[in-house]
């Protein structure tokens, strides 16, 4: 099972992809994550990108497309996979596709958590003060202004892959304000009905074949010396009419 994620920081995104990797034993594919890992381990990416997330602003296609073009082909991903927080342009989601069709694999579902901004501001700004509360630490992005930003960058660069997926039929849009058990069931309808429309996929191909296959046989063209009543090649010579080309010769 290929899954995508959708919505906005704050959405619930990590929390329903922890129960997704939980009960279909899937894997969860988070490239903020992924940033976030190599920017604390001081790669030459992590470099590259550590101010930008600081900013909250989105990091450059080829370089997200990258790290999970590599993530993807690990053999821990090969059960299947939830992408949280990718693709988040519609040139990453043309990226995406090219990658996997070149590995014969397509997505089963794109899930949108729909939810109101400000709502989610406030649910974050709850997050953060709990947060400090607690004396956990911070990210460089919990911070109201980032988040803003990220809600920007979100309307303006994601949002057009809503119509995206919507198109290739993929899209299934859920409540991402209802309380977190009824998102997590409402995703679990959706995934099974996915699950059903893959089983009946080649069984669909197959009646469609079927009749095309004896169609095909019956525009064969009959044997020489077939059955009576059918034409032998030196019958059809006969009632063929002379060419256009050809002239007779004067007498």
């Amino acid at each position: 099972m290929k899954l995508i994620l959708l919505g906005p920081p704050g959405a619930g995104k990590g929390t329903q992809a922890q129960r997704l990797v939980g009960k279909y034993g899937l894997v969860q594919l988070s490239t903020g994550e992924m940033l976030r890992d190599a920017v604390k381990a001081g790669t030459v990416l992590g470099l590259q990108v550590k101010d930008i997330m600081a900013r909250g602003a989105l990091c450059p296609d080829d370089v997200v497309v990258g790290i999970v073009e590599e993530r993807v082909e690990q053999p821990d991903a090969r059960k299947g996979f939830i992408l949280d927080g990718f693709p988040r342009t519609v040139p990453q989601a043309e990226a995406l596709d090219r990658f996997l069709a070149g590995k014969g694999l397509s997505l089963d579902a794109v899930i949108e958590l729909r939810v109101d901004e400000q709502a989610l501001l406030r649910r974050i700004e709850t997050r953060v003060a709990q947060m400090r509360a607690r004396g956990e630490p911070l990210r460089d992005d919990d911070n109201a202004e980032a988040l803003r930003e990220r809600l920007r960058a979100y309307r303006k660069l994601t949002e057009p892959l809503i119509a995206y997926y919507r198109q290739r039929g993929l899209l299934r849009t859920i409540d991402g304000m209802a309380p977190i058990p009824d998102v997590t069931a409402a995703i679990d309808q959706v995934l099974s009905a996915a699950s059903v429309a893959a089983e009946d996929k080649p069984k669909r191909v197959a009646s469609r074949v079927k009749p095309l296959a004896a169609k095909a046989m019956t525009r064969k063209s009959p044997k020489r010396g077939g059955t009576a009543g059918s034409r032998t090649g030196k019958d059809k010579m006969a009632l063929r009419k002379p060419s256009a080309r050809w002239r007779p010769s004067p007498a």
